[in-house]
């Protein structure tokens, strides 16, 4: 599915530490952002929204603080920087997360406690289609060992759960002012509606 192009260019970073960072840029381009690799604080300073992609988030967070990005990360979410988290994402944008790592930290930013690994191992990764807030017809979405929302504070939009097999019910994408995060991997499908999305609330904040 399309995305409408963006009116004015806006220009997206994906945290390029560890992860799916490659297929997230594509599907960045794809919907019209500009979109680069970011490294380093220089690089975070230049974008006008973040993506923080799946993959491990304890070393995400360890990789984060030797390159010396995760303070720098944490202040500009403060400051109102866009983010969107797919997946390891989801849990560095939480405040609160379950079954961390010991000394695990989070950038935060979304007011919710998420779960490491809720839905099991890799070999309990599932796809399926779910309903999403403000998009027409359903996403697919692909859940490789994903998290999900245990609970939400007030200031926290629910955009999804999934509504059968494993985890029915569970909360899988939120949203609290510029910041969003899915459980699920929109980067993996052909579907762009979760980024043309991320893209035109990074456009907006500007």
């Amino acid at each position: 599915m399309t995305a409408p192009a963006l009116a004015g260019p806006v220009t997206i970073g994906v945290l390029a530490l560890q992860g799916d960072v490659r297929e997230h840029l594509r599907m960045l381009e794809a919907v019209g952002a500009r979109a680069v690799p970011v490294r380093r604080p220089a690089e975070l300073d230049a974008v006008d929204g973040l993506v923080v992609p799946g993959g491990e988030s304890t070393a995400m967070w360890k990789l984060a603080t030797a390159f010396e990005l995760f303070e720098p990360i944490r202040k500009r979410l403060a400051e109102g920087l866009p983010a969107y988290g797919s997946c390891a994402g989801m849990i560095m944008l939480a405040d609160r997360v379950l079954d961390a790592a010991p000394g695990q930290e989070t950038f935060g930013g979304i007011a919710m406690t998420v779960r490491r690994n809720a839905f099991g191992r890799q070999v309990d990764s599932f796809e399926g289609p779910i309903e999403f807030a403000g998009l027409d017809g359903a996403l697919h979405a692909v859940f490789i060992r994903a998290p999900w929302v245990e609970q939400v504070d007030p200031a926290v939009e629910v955009s999804a759960r999934v509504t059968a097999g494993p985890g029915a019910g569970r909360i899988v994408a939120v949203r609290q002012g510029a910041l969003m995060a899915t459980s699920f991997h929109p980067e993996l499908t052909g579907d762009l509606r979760v980024h043309g999305r991320f893209a035109e609330i990074a456009r907006a904040a500007r």
